[in-house]
């Protein structure tokens, strides 16, 4: 028994080594580069690595373009790579619906059961799994209203991205709950950003936004109408948030989640099967940031209350990016 024991030992360990030393290439795409995805990226990496050490990885930005995610899923399926990672709905949506034959990981996914990558939350597909970033919309939300009182909400969000419409139904029901009139405006396109917050802008008392690719890549254009109009922005990514003046930002730690998603890749690359995998949800508290920015609440006349400033992850004070 002893013998046999020490065999199996032997056998674990061995295969272990195997699958550590080989040439593992990993395809990760994303729809577009932004502070968010590219902590993402880099996370999901690191994560890998941690187990897989000379694992190579074929980057690729689908720059916003739905036809380009495509063409990036026929890569990965030519070329064979060993698992595809889809960083944010859409490019999750196109390897899924190109590459049959090697696992798919949905990162940064808010409903991938809306978006049909899954059947159910607590289990994966054959080759799918992976890691949502549904965010807490109407906690997000009455936090701004403890801020700011707001009777109108404007929120802007992409029509082309699953997790975006998600999301801003999301929002509306909050909004009802809340007695606040939700103001919608949708894009297509990053480029449509700025003629949209500025559509809205003189009908609102604030400015949701969501953690929507299309629409975070120009935040800044956002910002500025704001400014100019001396209303508040309120957003679901603290990572774009830090060289952005938006007035607080309440969202993920993307390159933990990257991680979290790298470390999913190893264990379907040691033999997980990815059907057995419900959908991971970044639930820990320390897997959550809260970004205020001090300068631009005293340039709209605000105020954070002590327990947020004093529970913030991160401050922007003097200009100066303070973490707690």
């Amino acid at each position: 028994m002893k013998s046999l024991i020490l065999g199996l030992m032997a056998l674990i360990l061995t295969t272990g080594t195997a699958l550590a030393e080989r040439n593992i290439t990993i395809g990760i795409s994303k729809i577009v580069a932004h502070p968010a995805l590219d902590a993402l990226e880099k996370g999901v990496m690191d994560g890998v690595r941690e187990r897989f050490p000379t694992a190579t990885f074929d980057l690729q930005n689908a720059n916003g373009e739905m036809s380009t995610a495509a063409s990036i899923a026929q890569k990965f399926k030519a070329e064979g790579v060993d698992i595809a990672v889809g960083i944010a709905t859409p490019t999750a949506q196109a390897l899924v619906n190109t590459i049959k034959n090697a696992p798919v990981i949905y990162c940064a996914v808010t409903d991938p059961v809306d978006a049909g990558l899954i059947a159910a939350f607590d289990r994966g597909e054959k080759n799918i799994a992976g890691v949502s970033d549904m965010t807490p919309v109407k906690e997000q939300i009455q936090f701004l209203a403890r801020v700011k009182k707001i009777k109108r909400l404007g929120h802007i969000y992409s029509s082309s991205e699953a997790n975006a419409v998600r999301l801003a139904q999301l929002a509306e029901a909050a909004c009802r709950e809340l007695g606040i009139a939700f103001i919608p405006a949708t894009v297509s396109n990053s480029a449509e950003v700025k003629q949209a917050a500025q559509s809205i802008i003189r009908r609102v008392d604030a400015l949701y936004i969501s953690n929507d690719n299309t629409v975070v890549s120009a935040l800044t254009a956002i910002t500025d109408v704001a400014a100019k109009h001396k209303k508040p922005v309120m957003s679901a990514d603290p990572s774009s948030a830090e060289t952005i003046p938006v007035l607080a930002a309440w969202g993920f730690d993307y390159y933990k989640m990257g991680r979290r998603t790298g470390r999913l890749v190893a264990d379907i690359l040691s033999g997980t099967p990815p059907e057995s995998i419900p959908t991971i949800f970044m639930t820990d508290p320390s897997d959550i940031d809260l970004l205020l920015n001090l300068d631009v609440a005293r340039d709209l006349g605000l105020s954070f209350p002590e327990d947020a400033i004093k529970n913030a992850a991160t401050l922007v004070t003097d200009g100066k990016i303070v973490k707690q």
